[in-house]
């Protein structure tokens, strides 16, 4: 009986083992890569009422209604997935999910050429950073992604980055002295604050606001939505319209879920993400004007930056171009620049 019982079990065992899906075959029963249906889950950061998220719903219906429901778009906001950027762009990297829409400065980890967009100062306004991005500058950085394992779709905005502190109105890189000062995950960045005088280092955003409650950091920089929507305005008295970087987002796709999707439902994703574009862009600058009002009723104490004051802060970020010009590729600098003539 028990000679039985053992030779059952290994009979057992070996038909399930049989009858066990490959990796692609089990995605398949998922619904994320079957023949007749693929799911795209979009993890990013940022709140639901923050203009990303809001072009995301419009991106997902649109895909959803064209497709007749052969792609299913499930959109995961807020961090509610990854606590940052770089994992959550590791994570479509390694196929854990399909996209994500994250702050184009992580991307520097994956390929140092991205740095370019966030020398700063390097864009006066926003139709010179759409020039670049949008131009033979940024398809050529979008191509590159794809050594990475990732399918750049197109850039998006988060808007200039400002910056805030407790102790005072932000002029000059005097004020930042001594700060400790929280930066993104990219060394082009930390290392501007530091040009500036600032104790910099990058931090995880998600984690952002606990930290500069119990004083880990005293300062911080972002985009108008960001303060607002994070409600960084509880935990920040000072923000300086400085503008000393424009920050870009991105539609990342994994490359190889995009490269086994039917090429007509590539082509309505790639249609799809220059509507997304188009419509989110215009949407974070409404936001931009609304938010910032909204952060002085909060109680925020909000100051201009004249052109003069900004000149001070170009002058000591000159040492941060002549570090990573040559790193990121003197051509491509020059190409940036160029956008704003």
């Amino acid at each position: 009986m028990k000679k039985s019982l053992i030779l059952l079990t290994i009979v057992m065992l070996i038909l399930t083992a049989c009858g066990r899906p490959t990796e692609k075959e089990k995605t398949s029963e998922t619904g994320a890569k079957s023949k007749d249906a693929y799911t795209i889950r979009i993890a990013h950061l940022v709140p639901e009422e923050q203009s990303t998220h809001v072009a995301a719903v419009t991106f997902k219906e649109k895909l959803e209604k064209e497709s007749k429901g052969r792609l299913k778009v499930e959109i995961y906001p807020n961090g509610q997935l990854f606590a940052s950027d770089r994992e959550a762009i590791e994570a479509v990297q390694l196929g854990n999910v399909e996209m994500t829409i994250p702050a184009v400065a992580p991307l520097a980890s994956f390929n140092k050429k991205f740095m370019v967009f966030d020398l700063p100062f390097i864009f006066n306004d926003n139709e010179a950073a759409y020039k670049a991005l949008d131009g033979e500058l940024g398809k050529s950085l979008l191509k590159e992604l794809e050594t990475n394992s990732l399918k750049g779709l197109v850039f998006a905005e988060n808007g200039f980055r400002n910056m805030s502190n407790n102790k005072g109105p932000i002029t000059s890189p005097n004020d930042l002295n001594g700060l400790k000062y929280r930066t993104l995950e990219n060394p082009v960045h930390t290392d501007t604050f530091k040009a500036f005088g600032a104790n910099a280092s990058p931090f995880a955003f998600g984690e952002l606001y606990t930290a500069l409650q119990q004083g880990t950091y005293d300062a911080m920089e972002s985009p108008i939505s960001l303060y607002y929507l994070n409600k960084f305005y509880e935990v920040q008295d000072y923000l300086s319209l400085t503008g000393h970087v424009y920050a870009a987002t991105i539609l990342l796709m994994n490359n190889e879920f995009y490269n086994e999707l039917p090429e007509d439902l590539q082509k309505m994703v790639v249609e799809a993400s220059e509507e997304y574009r188009t419509e989110q862009r215009k949407l974070a600058q409404k936001q931009d004007i609304e938010f910032l009002e909204k952060l002085k009723e909060s109680g925020m104490k909000v100051n201009e930056v004249t052109a003069e004051q900004k000149d001070v802060f170009r002058e000591a970020a000159k040492v941060v171009y002549d570090k990573y010009t040559t790193e990121i590729g003197e051509d491509l600098v020059e190409k940036a620049k160029a956008a704003n003539n």
